[in-house]
């Protein structure tokens, strides 16, 4: 089933699009990455969080959010302007046949806990609207998922990225409606933003949103998106506008994103402060139809289906692209699909308690975010590969701050969660 990757077919050309619509014909591929931010992971810590300690913890969010800027926009201008993915490059770079197993292995470790978070995020969602058994919920989540990268596999990036946008779509109306119903208090969300803690929990609380803020498979994601939607040789687009233009896409993106997550937390601190059982999915839930009623229950169920469904498509785009770049062999992508969905479903069918095996799988996300963070900062300074598009000065002086934070951050969340500390 295996066989040696072969080299990149010409890339097709495209047409030059009309000088009216030329902005929003390059928006995609970051909208795309940014479903992983809106994963069911991020949901459970932003809710958890605006539960226990109310708006205390507003600046993380936002923190967070203009950390993954920087990422994201890093990682899509590698692909931009060098036409290969994260992935490939390292894969070429890292000379010893070990040594690129080796990190294909934490990464391929990374993406398999990164599809348990997702499927079962999705199972959840089936279970609390048609009561489906878990193990069913997964499949079905699986099922869906593959037929979304049968789209992308078949050449059609543009309408892979309106399926996942309109299922972004439906995230931000099911995660943001109870924020409508029951607005916050805004002097209490300005306050919120005064950087502060309130003890060892708000602290781990702090740790797990940062730390699975910058998701290693969406930087992963991101390089080989812009890499596919913009082949270098697409019709009079130099690199310098594509970059241009993908500030702007990583702009929206984010913007949609951190907008969500923080409506998160303003729904649980505004409506579930205090309420118990809140730190599992299915407990937000009964506290939201018991505090805003079942309408906004049921946009929230809808939320984090789609949640689940948008984000473990990207990242079993972001597993095949990691396999093929590092082990430099390609098989298809739904059979790729069905290696990481195994896992998931192993863990539904043994039983596992769905929000500890989400606790679990952000816990494996951390240790792979300094396999992919550090090489995105240096590859992106290199004047030999990226030539006059390489990192100023500035970009990487604060793309190592941000990336010492994260990783400083990411210990500080394992060693709290093996000690038990807080």
């Amino acid at each position: 089933m295996l066989r040696k990757a072969a080299p990149t077919d010409p890339a097709p050309r495209t047409s030059r699009p009309k000088a009216g619509t030329r902005l929003p014909w390059l928006l995609g591929p970051a909208l795309v990455a940014g479903v992983a931010y809106l994963d069911p992971g991020n949901v459970a810590s932003n809710m958890t969080a605006g539960a226990r300690f109310g708006y205390l913890l507003v600046w993380v969010v936002v923190a967070g959010n203009v950390m993954a800027w920087l990422v994201q926009y890093l990682s899509a201008k590698l692909g931009l302007a060098t036409g290969r993915s994260l992935p490939e490059l390292l894969g070429a770079r890292v000379r010893s046949t070990a040594g690129r197993r080796l990190y294909w292995l934490q990464a391929e470790l990374v993406a398999m806990a990164t599809d348990v978070a997702e499927v079962i995020g999705g199972a959840v969602a089936l279970w609390l609207l048609f009561d489906l058994p878990l193990l069913l919920g997964g499949v079905i989540t699986g099922g869906v998922s593959m037929a979304v990268l049968a789209v992308q596999g078949s050449g059609r990036h543009r309408s892979f990225e309106y399926v996942i946008v309109s299922m972004m779509a439906i995230i931000a109306i099911g995660f943001t409606a109870g924020v409508f119903v029951a607005p916050p208090d805004p002097g209490a969300v300005a306050e919120g933003l005064v950087p502060r803690f309130d003890g060892p929990d708000s602290v781990l609380l702090a740790a797990s949103i940062l730390g699975a803020t910058v998701m290693p498979h969406a930087i992963y994601a991101h390089s080989a998106l812009t890499r596919d939607r913009f082949p270098q040789r697409t019709a009079g687009l130099t690199t310098s506008t594509l970059i241009r233009a993908t500030r702007w896409d990583v702009t929206i993106a984010l913007a949609v994103a951190g907008t969500v997550n923080l409506a998160i937390l303003l729904l649980a601190a505004t409506s579930l402060q205090g309420v118990d059982g809140t730190d599992t999915l299915e407990g937000a839930h009964a506290a939201i139809g018991g505090a805003l009623g079942s309408g906004v229950a049921l946009l929230f169920a809808l939320g984090l289906l789609a949640s689940g469904l948008a984000s473990t498509s990207v990242g079993a785009y972001a597993g095949a692209e990691i396999m093929q770049g590092l082990l430099k062999v390609r098989i298809p992508m739904l059979l790729r699909r069905l290696v990481t969905l195994l896992p998931a479903l192993a863990i539904l069918a043994a039983g596992v308690d769905p929000t500890w095996a989400l606790v679990l799988s952000q816990v494996v996300l951390s240790f792979g975010i300094p396999f992919a963070l550090v090489p995105l900062l240096w590859l992106t300074t290199r004047g030999d590969l990226m030539g006059e598009h390489r990192n100023r000065w500035w970009t990487t002086a604060l793309g190592v701050l941000v990336a010492g934070l994260l990783i400083t951050l990411n210990v500080v969340l394992l060693y709290l969660t093996f000690t038990g500390s807080g």
